[in-house]
């Protein structure tokens, strides 16, 4: 499988122009496009994983049903056979979940993205939830190392009666040895549509320390985490969800706000903090009050910083 098939279609110019022929393994071997495509049915009454193909680094271990809230809801746990993303790698996951299932995605641990001396690396994520699915992707931090050029593509389509809930967590770097906003670029692109194609919301985030200020307002100011929770769904009023996952935030004490999507589509929320521990700890209390409300069972208890 080739590294074009993994490739976004357009790659932003603050990681692009770093094109180069790394000295170690070069971009489209073994190891270095990983392809990850699920695609889950409702069968019995339950989700089950009904087509699966993985390519290393990229796998996932057997579909857990651990949340007791929600015993019919699989948790899909990312796997990575290496200790992270290096230069010159290509990664593509794609999820299909059917009508009427409900599904969890996640990561086994941290993203780490390493020093690049060559190249860069990207990440394409497809997300179609069906009609009246739910379905959560909530992956650990991810945290970019000096030097490091990244970019990711996340597409989602979200079906009729459907509810889709979005996490992303970043570190501004290894903040434990002094390393902030020590990166080359940070760049990801999120574009959410509703079943029929038609474009809901779309949020871009660029982060080029050597270009422009990435601790100013409106970016992370001077904090070293930030996290940001989507919620696109109508099983609530938007201002509903909106008001809820604020006053999770507030009682946190931390920076943060949220606010209604696009058309009342839903809400979304994001979070500032010095350390990753308080932030994932108010990331996961805000999740619970959208699952609360929407689903009337509370998040499950697993590691806040997963």
């Amino acid at each position: 499988m080739s590294a074009a098939y993994c490739a976004p279609e357009r790659i932003p110019f603050a990681v692009a122009r770093h094109a180069a022929v790394p000295d170690t393994l070069p971009v489209g071997t073994p190891g270095k496009v990983g392809v990850l495509e699920l695609g889950f049915e409702l069968l019995g009454g339950r989700t089950e994983l009904t087509r699966r193909f993985q390519k290393a680094p990229l796998h996932i271990a057997r579909p857990l049903f651990v949340d007791p809230a929600l015993p019919d809801m699989p948790y899909v746990m990312f796997l990575t056979s290496g200790g992270g993303v290096l230069q010159g790698d290509r990664y593509r996951i794609a999820l299909e979940c059917g009508r009427g299932t409900s599904a969890h995605f996640t990561t086994q641990t941290a993203t780490r993205l390493y020093r690049m001396e060559h190249d860069y690396a990207t990440q394409v994520v497809e997300l179609d939830a069906g009609p009246d699915s739910y379905v959560e992707y909530l992956p650990a931090t991810t945290i970019p190392f000096r030097d490091s050029r990244f970019y990711q593509h996340m597409r989602v389509t979200v079906g009729d009666r459907a509810t889709v809930v979005l996490g992303e967590r970043l570190m501004a770097g290894r903040l434990a040895r002094g390393e902030r906003h020590a990166y080359a670029a940070y760049c990801t692109d999120l574009e959410v549509r509703d079943g029929r194609g038609r474009p809901l919301f779309a949020d871009p985030l660029r982060l080029v320390p050597g270009e422009r200020p990435v601790t100013g307002p409106a970016v992370l100011d001077d904090f070293g985490v930030m996290a940001t929770l989507y919620v696109v769904t109508g099983a609530a009023p938007a201002g509903v969800v909106a008001d809820a996952m604020h006053a999770a935030i507030a009682a946190t004490g931390l920076r943060g706000g949220a606010s209604v999507l696009p058309d009342d589509r839903g809400a979304w929320a994001r979070i500032l903090g010095d350390r990753s521990p308080e932030v994932d700890a108010a990331f996961v209390r805000t999740w619970d009050a959208v699952r609360r409300l929407l689903l009337h069972v509370p998040a499950p208890e697993y590691p806040a910083g997963r």
